[in-house]
């Protein structure tokens, strides 16, 4: 028996295509196009191949943003995940109390980014910012601006603060769709509180947790606002992650050819990274499975 196929359908998600093709591809393919040419200006191009990538993947100052990038996502990753899930078990399951924490867990994902920014550089003044002054009361030498510790500190608690929210609503989530029947068993067979945890709520969060790690993962490997606004790359170039590098390369210094080139080995990186870590975890998961 022949089907029939009715491929107007494709009309409704044709709208979409040209969105996607004017806020993404056109764009990706004009970087492509800078990143193999250069110009002297007045609209001139001239074609110089692989030279912008080959320079780019030989320079130490790529090599050192790199570092600092995968150091930065690492400790993100290794703190926000586990705080994640440790406050997702414990917020509460019903009643009113669920619904305040669900709204004040929500909250620090509502503040734009810059507003992050701009909240954690006034915060960590020693003049006026509350984080600051506290510290020099209690004879702490603290100072984001001048000293490289500091910096990264307020980078990575400013990130943690504003982030994990959205780990723990994800995890909050997974663990609200586990039956009663699992937790009723456990309690009948005398489970302890780890083996529920290893044997039923983290196998059944693995899918979200799987989403909260792409997710935070990607996010945290391009971020550029908050470090951008607290510390501008400083001191130095200690807190300069791959973003403001390329951002200082493209308009700072306008080498448009080397930070388009950037750009394109950037978006490799988290395109790649990115499939390893999902490859890597559906194998896991569908080995669990049988």
């Amino acid at each position: 028996m022949n089907k029939t196929y009715n491929n107007r359908a494709w009309l409704m998600v044709l709208p979409v295509v040209i969105l996607v093709a004017f806020s993404a591809v056109i764009p990706l393919m004009t970087v492509v196009n800078y990143s193999v040419q250069d110009t002297f200006g007045n609209n001139e191009f001239y074609w110089v191949g692989l030279e912008w990538y080959t320079e780019i993947l030989n320079s130490p100052r790529f090599h050192d943003a790199l570092l600092r990038q995968f150091f930065f996502t690492g400790v993100i990753l290794s703190i926000e995940i586990p705080l994640g899930i440790f406050v997702a078990l414990h917020m509460p399951k019903k009643g009113a109390w669920a619904s305040v924490c669900l709204v004040l867990m929500a909250l620090p994902l509502l503040i734009p980014w810059n507003v992050v920014g701009t909240i954690w550089q006034i915060f960590g003044r020693i003049d006026i910012g509350l984080l600051g002054a506290t510290m020099e009361a209690i004879g702490v030498d603290y100072n984001y601006t001048q000293n490289i510790t500091d910096a990264w500190l307020t980078v990575v608690v400013m990130d943690v603060w504003h982030w994990t929210s959205l780990v723990a609503l994800l995890c909050y989530a997974g663990l609200q769709s586990i039956p009663d029947a699992y937790f009723q068993a456990a309690k009948i067979d005398g489970a302890s509180r780890w083996a529920v945890f290893r044997y039923i709520e983290l196998p059944k969060m693995h899918r979200v947790l799987l989403i909260a790690f792409l997710l935070r993962f990607m996010d945290s490997f391009m971020i550029y606002t908050e470090p951008f606004v607290v510390t501008g790359g400083g001191p130095g170039n200690s807190t300069t992650l791959l973003s403001l590098d390329l951002v200082k390369m493209a308009i700072g210094q306008f080498d448009l050819g080397p930070a388009a080139a950037f750009s394109i080995v950037y978006f490799l990186i988290i395109l790649l990274m990115s499939w390893i870590f999902y490859t890597a975890m559906t194998n896991y998961d569908k080995g669990e499975q049988q």
